[in-house]
């Protein structure tokens, strides 16, 4: 694979702790953007484009155009940017192609109409071991299922960005109880990426500051990985991995953004259309109590 390094710039938003790279060929100043979070106010529905604006002042003010906007997997605990950026740039809006397992999974749920189950919200689809192009680098996409069905890793040249796939050692790995989730396929995914050389850069999409640590950090080697990632050194094995995952996850709360994230996020970032008063909304699946008559 080409030896290409990119120009990598993270920003980082704190309200939903997600980490969105702008990442550039020095050679022809074509960029990407890889997992862009959209501004979302739960308790008010009121939504803003600063984070997405900050990312396209800075490659404005660098003389980059934006050609791809990237996304790991279907993101549960925020809302996609990737309309946004699409709109405001012509980058094309590219996802794993397992993403059509996630729509088949969530469409009925939500009860979406308007939503497909063949992908074709998104520009790009992408398979395992294929390659995009940012100018004159290679992207090498790996499929790293187990968070989700549909998640992958990019990989250009010595860097890979990795998703929800894996987190900072010290606070390790991502959860597997999503529907279409498996802890033991993600073990088989986080395997795949810790097979890669030991000074490969692994970029994560979130970080949560572990106990004790008191700055916030998205950045590791493999080999660090390998060696002090607290679920899943190289000690670690698969079944003690999957325990640890399946009962770890049961005491996990629910995100607080899955609901309006996935229902815009399966869209390609694409909110409904608005309804006969002009207000757009998004729906919240309500289980009644059976004796209840409301």
């Amino acid at each position: 694979m080409m030896k290409t390094d990119p120009d990598i710039l993270p920003f980082f938003d704190e309200t939903t702790n997600t980490v969105t790279y702008l990442v550039s060929d020095p050679a022809t100043n074509q960029a990407a953007v890889v997992d862009p979070v959209l501004d979302y106010d739960h308790a008010s529905g009121d939504t803003s484009a600063k984070s997405a604006d900050r990312i396209l002042q800075t490659a404005s003010q660098a003389g980059l155009k934006i050609i791809w906007a990237l996304e790991t997997h279907a993101h549960a605990d925020h809302l996609s940017a990737a309309s946004y950026i699409k709109q405001r740039t012509g980058a094309q809006i590219a996802i794993g192609a397992q993403i059509r397992e996630v729509q088949t999974i969530f469409r009925p749920i939500f009860n979406l109409d308007d939503v497909s189950e063949d992908g074709s919200e998104f520009d790009r689809l992408l398979i395992d071991g294929e390659m995009l192009m940012i100018g004159s680098m290679p992207v090498e996409i790996l499929h790293t299922p187990g968070h989700t069905p549909a998640c992958v890793s990019y990989r250009i040249g010595n860097t890979v960005f990795v998703g929800d796939t894996l987190f900072m050692p010290d606070y390790g790995t991502a959860r597997a109880d999503f529907p279409g989730g498996c802890a033991k396929t993600l073990f088989c995914s986080i395997r795949r990426l810790l097979s890669l050389p030991p000074d490969t850069r692994l970029l994560m999409c979130h970080d949560y500051k572990a106990p004790g640590r008191s700055n916030y950090a998205w950045e590791c080697t493999v080999e660090e990985a390998r060696k002090h990632n607290i679920h899943v050194h190289d000690q670690v094995t698969e079944q003690e991995f999957v325990t640890m995952r399946q009962e770890r996850d049961k005491t996990l709360r629910t995100p607080s953004l899955l609901l309006p994230s996935v229902q815009v996020n399966i869209r390609a970032g694409r909110f409904p259309k608005a309804e006969s008063n002009g207000v757009v909304y998004l729906k919240v699946p309500v289980r009644l109590m059976r004796e209840a008559s409301i």
